[in-house]
């Protein structure tokens, strides 16, 4: 069911770039994108995991997690195999990571009105794109988001934020609300271990906040990598004064996982230190995950 991409430039020699997300890769004939799901086959490029679902499931909304937007409401999730960051700490590294350590693109053919049809068969009033990195399935989710706000469906947009103003230009009309995974105002981090730049997560959350989508930011204190005190005051002061105090923050506690198995579980103290700089802030809802 692979579809041909939405936002790329032809160029000479067969070539193509991409515009979907941040790294903007030039693309030999042959060859595939950083997210490993994206291929130029002979000039023209195509989204391989259109349509090829890996994961779904009904959630409470309170889970992606969003709590200041429809409490209590169910969301129906989804997501395609792929990611344009390789974070050493994801949780879903099986899903997000495979087509770019294995080569192939796993998943069940699901077509977008199908899924439609089940959110609304279990009574969910949004359809939640998560999991993975619903950036690089860019294809997939808008056409299930047009589908689904057709039928009064909300959809949610759960993403770490590495996405193109292109992109955003696509969906915004089409969000309700938002998630971003934030880990910070550090180049260092992003480059280093994500694959991506503090500033242009900052840009992608600003304009969803512009565009009056609901926007919500989740930060991983992870151990040794952003967990010291003057980067838990410089995340909280950078929500507070680029996206609001009014915008929910949510703290989380990592767990071992992937490649940083032997980094150790976050203290509950660093998390509580981190709330306290955010009420320093001003942010007016704070919240502690996984503990």
């Amino acid at each position: 069911m692979m579809r041909e991409a939405l936002l790329y430039d032809k160029l000479d020699n067969q070539a193509v770039k991409c515009r979907v997300c941040n790294l903007r890769c030039t693309i030999k004939e042959g060859g595939r994108g950083i997210c490993g799901v994206r291929e130029n086959q002979k000039g023209t490029l195509y989204a391989l995991n259109y349509g090829k679902t890996i994961a779904s499931g009904i959630d409470p909304i309170e889970k992606k997690p969003l709590y200041r937007f429809m409490p209590n409401a169910l969301a129906y999730s989804l997501a395609t195999a792929g990611c344009n960051m390789r974070c050493p700490w994801c949780q879903n590294w099986r899903i997000s990571q495979s087509p770019r350590m294995e080569g192939t693109i796993e998943g069940k053919d699901v077509s977008p009105n199908h899924h439609v049809d089940l959110a609304l068969k279990h009574n969910c009033a949004a359809i939640a794109y998560t999991y993975s990195e619903p950036t690089i399935f860019l294809e997939y989710a808008y056409d299930i988001m047009k589908e689904a706000k057709r039928r009064g469906l909300k959809n949610l947009w759960v993403s770490n934020g590495n996405m193109t103003d292109e992109t955003l230009d696509l969906i915004l009309p089409h969000i309700d609300a938002a998630n971003i995974d934030y880990k910070g105002p550090y180049e260092e981090v992003y480059e280093h271990y994500c694959n991506g730049h503090a500033k242009d997560i900052m840009h992608s959350m600003v304009r969803i906040r512009e565009a009056g989508v609901h926007l919500e930011v989740t930060t991983l204190v992870i151990p040794g990598v952003n967990d010291q005190d003057h980067q838990l005051k410089a995340i909280a002061d950078e929500i507070a004064e680029n996206l609001g105090s009014d915008t929910p923050w949510h703290i989380s506690r990592f767990f071992p996982a992937w490649k940083m198995k032997d980094t150790p579980i976050t203290p509950i103290e660093t998390l509580k230190k981190a709330q306290m700089y955010g009420e320093k802030a001003g942010i007016e809802h704070i919240y502690l995950g996984n503990v």
